[in-house]
């Protein structure tokens, strides 16, 4: 798949570089997403359908939670990005994650259907940040009052899903 560099500091928000650092600096961003694509999939088959509604504390969220949260951010950073990529000055806002999780509805779907989703949204991912020129990866824009590249929508999306899944694997298996 393409390369993507890896943004430099001042292209991201700086609370993402707990997500971002979790990436080689190797440019194979599209490749890493789809080999963590599988390794998720692979760890939610893992656990028993109770496993996937119980939270590990109260008030935390349940894998399926996890899972549908990531979905999500993956879906807003693509539409960060896209916009970005079109050169748009349009400022864009922030987002509740506590509220998008509680609205979900996560833990009353199948595993398979979310995964089916999780699948879709990540191809929808790849397919964008594979097809977009080349001069438009450094263009960048403004989001929840931080600067934020295109490349750097495509690190922190990888990153952000590797964070969920080690935190998966400490605070569940």
């Amino acid at each position: 798949m393409r390369a993507i560099q890896k943004p430099q500091e001042g292209e991201f928000a700086p609370y993402t570089t707990m997500y971002i650092s979790l990436l080689p600096d190797d440019g194979r961003v599209l490749d890493h997403m789809q080999e963590n694509l599988q390794q998720t999939i692979d760890l939610a088959r893992s656990f028993s359908d109770e496993a996937l509604t119980t939270p590990n504390a109260e008030g935390e969220w349940t894998i399926k939670d996890i899972l549908v949260h990531v979905a999500d951010d993956e879906r807003i950073f693509c539409y960060r990005a896209l916009r970005f990529a079109r050169n748009d000055p349009t400022e864009l806002p922030g987002f509740d994650q506590d509220l998008h999780a509680a609205n979900a509805g996560a833990n009353a779907r199948t595993l398979d259907d979310i995964l089916e989703e999780y699948a879709a949204v990540r191809s929808a991912t790849i397919t964008l940040f594979k097809n977009l020129p080349e001069e438009a990866l450094p263009r960048s824009g403004v989001s929840n009052d931080h600067r934020m590249s295109v490349r750097a929508a495509a690190y922190h999306i990888a990153g952000h899903e590797l964070h969920h899944l080690n935190s998966i694997r400490e605070n569940y298996l």
